[in-house]
């Protein structure tokens, strides 16, 4: 999920009256993620210079890029032209006009919906696994002897997941109450001046010139002085909205993702242990409200906002398809829905699949495992968000991985962590994931300004953002040079990336510097124009067989 702890961090320090700087405070232009170093002075993808220097008089074809997220707004004013359609269905009649198992599957499909509602919330992997262990081992007499029935490896992975569920508890409550203060203080300053000044309007200027002894005025003002401190270029409004949906979605963390008594998948319908049913959910693909509501539509403008229509953004690709595919609830997403997802988006005509998910446990491991094998054999490149805990990918896993349980890898599987505008030592994202052997590469995926619901526009942060934007970066070269199949367009990707000889960036979630060329494969940074020019020397070496 997008990340907003930065914005969290800042606003603490209006609690305790510290002063906490935020690296590159000053926001870069909405659309810093497409421009070029070179032109435009940010170390953004240069996809928009390739257009315009590479691309201009070349033709393309159509590429279906598969969203499996939170859900898609297929009625946003800057998305609605780019939906994918499938032209078989009839929309409405209540039958499988094409026969592929979906009923009125017309722009995609949703695995966490059925007959009677759709999950919004639903809990952590962590709790679900502690929840099945939790029903067979509390409050049971226990013998390890023969014919008992009862392991003593399964007692202690019950052991195991038992302290996993009360540590994530804990921070649940930690961080829930954290946001709760800020939020319930921000409020409360903000109608505190707002009653003082008999004003509905608050600005800096005018908390600045407020004369009190009052200690309730006094601490209103010191919270909205460094409030307002931390805005930047963002709005009150905006930032006030990003605070209900981090309390939100704290709330939903503490008293239902960690409940393990909270069991939403009876709205689905399915057998939920059986991995290998197929056909179970509902067509409903646009996202509900709430905190995480706006993450695939968010998504999906990166990688596809309509780039012909004059208004809004522009997204990364220009002849492009989205397909909506929910999976992903306010919580953690569950390997079948995963899995599935794959499967759906593979038969249905997808040639990438963007997956801005992940977890920490990944009990039907197996299941996926064999979704992307499928989307291998079919020629299917599946990218995927790198996580935003700022841990070390190598030492901790993120699921899902390209790793099989037997240890072989996907080769279709980008990891993507992400890259701020500069090229200081602030580069990376501080939430950002990374890892020398499991992370390929970086991509921007701070301050990035794209669609969410509700004909709206918003800046996130994440791994979430830097994944589409990989994965628009690959529609763009699929559309142009549809000869190259799925592993020859992930190799141009990383080999054309942008490198920085020298360059020392702060180690995500640390204050050590680190060579930047150690957190990923590559060493670099998604670069379209270098990618679009390999490009084309590949085609030419293709007709005239020179190198």
């Amino acid at each position: 999920m997008s990340c907003r702890f930065w914005m969290l961090f800042l606003l603490f320090g209006c609690l305790t009256n510290r002063s906490l700087s935020q690296p590159e405070a000053k926001l870069p232009p909405p659309d810093w993620f497409v421009k070029d170093p070179a032109t435009d002075h940010v170390q953004g993808l240069s996809s928009e210079r390739a257009y315009q220097l590479l691309l201009k008089d070349k033709s393309s074809k159509t590429v279906i890029v598969a969203v499996v997220d939170t859900g898609v707004d297929i009625d946003h004013e800057d998305l609605k032209n780019v939906i994918w359609v499938n032209e078989d269905e009839i929309p409405g009649n209540g039958v499988d006009d094409d026969k592929n198992g979906y009923v009125d599957d017309v722009h995609g499909w949703n695995f966490i919906g059925g007959k009677t509602g759709n999950v919004n919330e639903d809990t952590y992997e962590v709790t679900r696994e502690y929840a099945r262990l939790k029903k067979k081992f509390e409050n049971s007499p226990l013998s390890f002897g023969e014919g008992k029935g009862v392991r003593p490896d399964e007692f202690s992975r019950y052991l195991d997941f038992k302290k996993k569920w009360e540590a994530k508890k804990a921070e649940n409550a930690d961080q829930y109450a954290l946001v709760s203060r800020i939020y319930s203080n921000a409020i409360f300053s903000l109608d505190t001046l707002k009653k003082f000044l008999k004003s509905e309007e608050v600005s800096a200027s005018q908390v600045a010139s407020i004369q009190s002894n009052d200690p309730v005025i006094l601490f209103a003002k010191s919270f909205m002085r460094n409030f307002f401190a931390s805005l930047g270029e963002v709005s009150t409004e905006e930032r006030l909205a990003e605070l209900k949906d981090a309390y939100d979605l704290y709330k939903s963390g503490y008293e239902l993702s960690s409940n393990p008594d909270f069991d939403p998948r009876t709205l689905v319908g399915d057998n939920y242990l059986n991995t290998s049913e197929r056909f179970y959910g509902n067509n409903e693909v646009k996202p509900l409200p709430g905190p995480v509501g706006d993450h695939g539509t968010h998504v999906a403008g990166i990688i596809a906002a309509d780039r012909n229509n004059n208004i809004g953004i522009k997204g990364i690709a220009n002849n492009v398809k989205i397909m909506a595919i929910r999976a992903v609830p306010n919580g953690d997403e569950r390997d079948k829905d995963i899995a599935n997802a794959i499967y759906y988006a593979v038969d249905n005509g997808a040639r990438i699949i963007n997956l801005s998910c992940g977890k920490t446990e990944s009990p039907q491991k197996d299941a996926v495992d064999k979704a992307v094998q499928y989307a291998f054999k079919k020629g299917v490149l599946i990218v995927h968000a790198a996580g935003n805990e700022s841990i070390d990918n190598d030492k901790i896993t993120h699921y899902p991985t390209p790793v099989y349980t037997n240890g072989k890898e996907a080769k279709n599987w980008i990891n993507v962590g992400a890259s701020s505008w500069g090229s200081g030592k602030d580069f990376i994202g501080s939430f950002s994931n990374y890892g020398k052997k499991t992370v390929d590469v970086f991509s921007p995926g701070v301050a990035i300004y794209s669609t969410v619901p509700g004909q709206g526009y918003r800046n996130h942060d994440g791994t979430s953002m830097a994944c589409p934007a990989v994965a628009g970066v690959a529609a763009m070269l699929m559309s142009y040079f549809p000869e190259f199949s799925a592993l020859e367009i992930k190799n141009i990707i990383l080999e054309s990336v942008r490198k920085f000889d020298g360059l020392r960036v702060l180690r995500p979630g640390t204050q050590t510097l680190v060579e930047f060329d150690q957190l990923s494969k590559t060493g670099g940074i998604v670069n379209a124009y270098d990618a679009v020019q390999m490009a084309l020397k590949k085609m030419e070496t293709k007709k005239t067989g020179k190198r």
